[in-house]
Parts: C-alpha cells; sequence; structure tokens
C-alpha cells in the first residue's frame, strides 16, 4: 500500500467514525419534539447525547482504531475524553434537575416508575465508579484495574444503552439503534481484550 492509499483509508476511517458521531447528533436537532420543550431540558438532553457518543470514541481510542490516534496519544486522549463524558453525564443530570427536580431525585434513588430512568441511574452510577477507580489507578495491580475498569464500563454501556434505546425521544429511532450496536460492539472487543489473556 502507497502512502497516498494510507492517506485515503485513513481518511475513509475517520469519515465513517464521524458520520456515526455526528448524524444522530444532527438527526436529534431536527426532531419535532424540540418545539415544546424548554432550553435547558433541551440542552440536558443533548449532554446526555454528546455523552452517549463518547461511548463509541472511547474503546476506539483505547484500541489504537483510529488513525493518528494510536498508543500513548490515543490513551492520553482516552482520558481526556473520560472527563468529557463525566462532565456530559453531570450537565445532563444538572439540566433535567433544574426542569425537574423530583424525577431526578426518583431516578437518584432507583424509585422512578420508568425503567429507562432505572438503567439511567445504574449507567450514572457507573460513570461515577469508574471516575473514581481511575483516580485511584495507582491502587490497583495493572490486571485488577484494567479488568474493573472493563466491567464498569460494560456496565456505563449496557444502562446507557437500554436508557436510550427505552426513551421515545428526540433521537431519531434508526441512527440510535445503529449507534447503540456499534457502541455494543465497540466496547465488547475492548472487555473482551481486558478479561481474555492474549497468547504469545
Amino acid at each position: 500500500m502507497t502512502k497516498a492509499d494510507g492517506r485515503g483509508y485513513n481518511l475513509q476511517i475517520w469519515f465513517v467514525f464521524l458520520c456515526f458521531l455526528i448524524v444522530p447528533l444532527a438527526l436529534a436537532a431536527t426532531s419535532p419534539l424540540l418545539a415544546w420543550r424548554q432550553p435547558i431540558y433541551i440542552a440536558a438532553g443533548f449532554a446526555g447525547i454528546i455523552g452517549m457518543t463518547l461511548l463509541l470514541v472511547q474503546p476506539v481510542l483505547i484500541a489504537g482504531h483510529l488513525p493518528g490516534f494510536q498508543g500513548i496519544t490515543g490513551r492520553r486522549v482516552h482520558r481526556i475524553t473520560g472527563v468529557l463524558l463525566l462532565l456530559a453525564v453531570l450537565a445532563h443530570i444538572a439540566g433535567l434537575w433544574i426542569t425537574s427536580p423530583p424525577d431526578v431525585i426518583d431516578v437518584l434513588l432507583f424509585a422512578s416508575p420508568t425503567p429507562f430512568g432505572v438503567w439511567g441511574a445504574i449507567a450514572m452510577w457507573a460513570v461515577f465508579a469508574s471516575a473514581l477507580v481511575a483516580l485511584l489507578r495507582r491502587k490497583f495491580r495493572p490486571k485488577t484495574w484494567r479488568r474493573l475498569h472493563a466491567g464498569l464500563a460494560a456496565i456505563i454501556v449496557g444502562g446507557t444503552v437500554a436508557h436510550a434505546v427505552l426513551i421515545e425521544g428526540t433521537m431519531e429511532s434508526v441512527s440510535k439503534i445503529a449507534l447503540s450496536a456499534f457502541i455494543i460492539m465497540a466496547n465488547l472487543l475492548v472487555i473482551y481484550r481486558a478479561f481474555v489473556p492474549r497468547r504469545a
């Protein structure tokens, strides 16, 4: 493969990857439901969608599949993206708290009457736990830390996908299902590598 072919291949990877991130956001922005929502509620909803897209970015970075972001660079950006994910979750919760505190309290206490609220709470607490584990990384043995971090990632992904799929909101259905499927596949690959030792 020539350098030109390599650059073309890398551009194709970036194009497809960005489509998976941008299309769900763009289609959500055209939802007719936005006309009846408060600005803070809309911002909270898009913070949640952005957080969901970051769940696709994270495993792709750590696996080194993005051209230009392999190795140490990929791991560093993975950490930055992790912080952005945490901030997106906090913004999502804060916005919903401002618009409807009782509903948020029910979700935080796992008392929500809606199944998507329960799954959202599971994913949220797993994000907080993952952030704490990341801060305490040096307290764990490398193998233990990888498995713990991967296990929490599995809970985050499962909870987030269930939360999103069960909500009939601003996200367009087909793009939401497609994004969910790729998030699951990308994370399963990384989780598998964390728990199954590689052969020499």
